[in-house]
């Protein structure tokens, strides 16, 4: 973290605790009095018997983190609508040091999403979570080209085969 009582002209980076669903409110009034902001989202693969749908989450619910000289816009930061405030230590906003920030940014994708994949390794053990398979425990055998699928060895007392299933679907145990 920064020296918080040093007082410069620079702007820092804030954690902004937002009121509950409305980082995207806050997100977007902040941009609109001249904050760069950041709202890393995610995106979560659900399957439910044959549809398969995605969902759309922030990484971290009811905060953002925005852009901002402390000294001239706390206040105007603090009163914009969709935010509950300025994530504080003690008495003072704590700035977020940069290469924390950068680490974010560089998790996300071409879509605009953190990449949130489960590395998988040949001989790993596994269960299937969800779909026609839920409940089953295999041993990955490979991963696909596509790299959204793994080739998965399902063993039970009375039967033994390969199934090509993909990652969302798939837990490590």
């Amino acid at each position: 973290m920064n020296n918080l009582t040093t007082t410069t002209d620079k702007p820092s980076w804030y954690a902004i605790y937002t009121k509950p669903r409305e980082e995207e409110r806050a997100d977007s009034n902040l941009r609109a009095w001249g904050c760069k902001t950041l709202l890393p989202k995610i995106k979560e693969q659900r399957r439910r018997e044959s549809n398969s749908k995605a969902k759309v989450k922030h990484l971290f619910p009811r905060y953002i983190f925005a852009n901002f000289n402390c000294e001239t816009s706390l206040h105007k930061v603090n009163y914009t609508r969709g935010v509950c405030g300025v994530v504080r230590f003690g008495d003072k906003p704590c700035p977020i040091d940069d290469i924390i920030i950068e680490t974010i940014q560089s998790q996300i994708g071409q879509e605009g999403f953190i990449k949130l994949e489960e590395n998988f390794c040949n001989g790993d053990l596994v269960k299937i979570e969800d779909g026609p398979f839920k409940s089953l425990h295999g041993t990955v055998e490979r991963e696909m080209t596509d790299s959204d699928r793994l080739v998965v060895l399902l063993s039970s007392v009375s039967y033994q085969g390969r199934l090509m299933i993909e990652k969302a679907l798939v837990r490590k145990i």
